[in-house]
């Protein structure tokens, strides 16, 4: 006997009417119309059932800390940084892991259930990192958390940059991160592209850079990040993040570089609701949006991906922990209102954010991991417009989270009152 059975369930591809069978935790059967005993079935009633969100690109370290030591009166990302600098040394390794655990609870009940987190590395103590490796093991049961050694001050800024990036490498973080822009000089952004991949490839790790997260066209670094992969044959492994300098370039250049990345295999973030947030800062009008250039992107065959990348902390005051506000936001932002623009939208926050993250048995298919989410919605562009209530989310064939479905009664005078709609 099957433990679950959904039956009468829409996939986000457009296919109707589909039965899902799990067994022991992963997908045993996708097919329409399909019965079988089990221990509980479900009729999902056409809703859409889609594999959990993904987030590629957070800082947990400093989720939930909004207001500490004070608010960021400005919005700005350079004083979101120095508010990060004033807070550090006040922060406490219990204090942090508890906002973490929280945000995670938060992201559960979103049906965020793999996230892929920056951690400072900028202090000798590396309290951060020890926390989240703290955090990254009491929510193993139930969120897949990826850990990115994160020099948040420059790896080349500091003598011991490089060294505490090493040594958080050698505590269990996965990934090796950095932030050429924010280095003293391109120069010297370049060098520390080319000796952290370097690293990279002695130790077999991924590569998730902040790369050229600023409205300056001249900032490059995602051309040199490119370059690296291909010459250490890290293709598939390397990601950039941001990339908002790109929306600043001039067309030409855009038309070389991004064929580059597409051969590099190098994948790309955006995180729309932080881009259009803090890029146009120092613009009157007209004001760049400062997100990269998501459709262009994709056109040429690069993955890419969003990310929520701040809630409630130095740089962001808001967020919920909800994917897909973040592709709502991202639609707009790209103007992707288009069918396909819109559902590529709910891509990027699952299948494509999946692929970033390297997440293996992802999908609703045969053989995959049972993770998946009950959306109160009839497909993705419903579930996009509505920010759609999760109505149950599932990890591993375990129901982790669920939600009342909401109905509402129209009252209006000289109808009926009984008549009920869902809220679409």
């Amino acid at each position: 006997m099957l433990d679950l059975m959904v039956t009468n369930a829409t996939l986000p591809d457009g296919r109707t009417g589909m039965s899902v069978a799990v067994q022991d935790g992963r997908i045993t059967e996708v097919a329409a119309g399909l019965r079988a005993p089990a221990e509980e079935t479900l009729d999902a009633g056409g809703k859409l059932l889609s594999p959990h969100f993904c987030d590629p690109h957070f800082h947990m370290d400093a989720a939930l800390s909004y207001g500490l030591p004070r608010v960021n009166e400005s919005g700005t990302l350079l004083e979101g940084i120095a508010l990060w600098g004033e807070l550090k040394p006040l922060l406490k390794a219990e204090h942090m892991i508890d906002r973490a655990i929280a945000y995670c609870d938060w992201a559960v009940a979103r049906g965020l259930l793999a996230i892929r987190s920056h951690v400072d590395t900028s202090d000798p103590s590396l309290l951060p990192v020890e926390a989240m490796l703290e955090v990254k093991k009491r929510v193993a049961g139930y969120i897949d958390l990826q850990l990115v050694a994160f020099p948040q001050d420059g790896v080349l800024r500091s003598s011991d940059g490089v060294d505490n990036l090493k040594r958080a490498l050698d505590l269990g973080v996965d990934i090796v991160g950095g932030i050429p822009h924010f280095e003293r000089t391109m120069d010297e952004g370049a060098t520390s592209v080319k000796l952290l991949c370097e690293a990279a490839a002695r130790r077999g790790k991924l590569v998730d850079m902040h790369c050229d997260e600023t409205d300056d066209p001249l900032s490059r670094h995602i051309e040199t990040l490119a370059f690296q992969t291909q010459r250490l044959g890290l293709q598939g492994r390397v990601n950039g993040s941001h990339c908002t300098s790109m929306h600043s370039m001039d067309n030409y250049y855009v038309s070389k570089l991004i064929p580059l990345i597409a051969e590099s295999g190098v994948s790309v973030v955006a995180n729309p609701l932080i881009n259009i947030t803090l890029q146009g800062r120092h613009d009157t009008y007209p004001k760049r949006r400062g997100m990269t250039r998501v459709p262009e992107l994709m056109a040429a065959g690069v993955n890419v991906a969003f990310g929520h990348d701040c809630v409630m902390d130095p740089w962001y005051g808001m967020g919920s922990g909800d994917m897909l506000e973040v592709a709502h936001m991202g639609l707009h932002v790209a103007q992707m209102t288009s069918q396909k623009g819109v559902r590529a939208c709910f891509d990027a926050v699952t299948t494509n954010a999946a692929k970033v993250m390297h997440l293996q048995g992802y999908g609703i298919d045969k053989g995959c991991q049972a993770s998946f989410v009950l959306l109160q919605a009839s497909d993705a562009v419903e579930a996009i417009r509505l920010r759609a209530n999760r109505l149950k989310v599932w990890r591993h064939g375990v129901l982790l989270a669920q939600t009342p479905e909401v109905v509402a009664a129209l009252q209006v005078p000289g109808r009926p009152n009984d008549v009920r709609f869902q809220l679409r």
